[in-house]
């Protein structure tokens, strides 16, 4: 079983997310399946047979964030002294050396990843060509969308 890297605040959505679709969910699926069965003949039934596919959807998750928490390496970034080195879990500040915007990424797992949230995986082009750098360090990383020149401003334990 391959051990996957997860930061303290990615685990802990996750179990919230659990508790939220054992909870909550599944007993709201459970009687929206009753009431449809109660409406008769389950082969014409379209309430019973969306009911049931909700249902498998739910299960599937349920299984997939129990596999995630069982593959789970925390990784507690603010426990780490790494000065001004990128690494798993650590929040980077950048310039971007072809227009001038300057933007923060936090490195994190697969499950985590959230380009919206800044929130990158450590394995995409970016959080490859991050991870090991250190602060002030001039980066030249190549994405789908071409290269892309950053300098390193800051990083943060947070």
């Amino acid at each position: 079983m391959n051990k996957e890297p997860i930061t303290l605040n990615g685990l802990k959505k996750l179990k919230e997310e659990l508790i939220f679709l054992k909870e909550k969910k599944r007993p709201e699926i459970v009687n929206a399946i009753s009431e449809a069965r109660s409406h008769g003949d389950l082969k014409e039934n379209a309430e019973y047979h969306a009911a049931k596919e909700e249902q498998s959807h739910n299960e599937s998750r349920i299984t997939e964030i129990n596999d995630i928490i069982a593959r789970a390496n925390v990784i507690d970034v603010t426990k780490l002294n790494n000065e001004g080195k990128v690494i798993f879990g650590s929040t980077v500040f950048l310039e971007n050396l072809d227009n001038g915007e300057r933007i923060n990424y936090k490195i994190v797992g697969k499950d985590e990843a959230d380009l919206k949230k800044k929130l990158i995986f450590f394995q995409s082009p970016i959080g490859k060509g991050l991870i090991g750098k250190n602060k002030t360090d001039l980066v030249e990383i190549n994405t789908p969308a071409g290269v892309k020149n950053f300098e390193i401003k800051d990083v943060k334990y947070i």
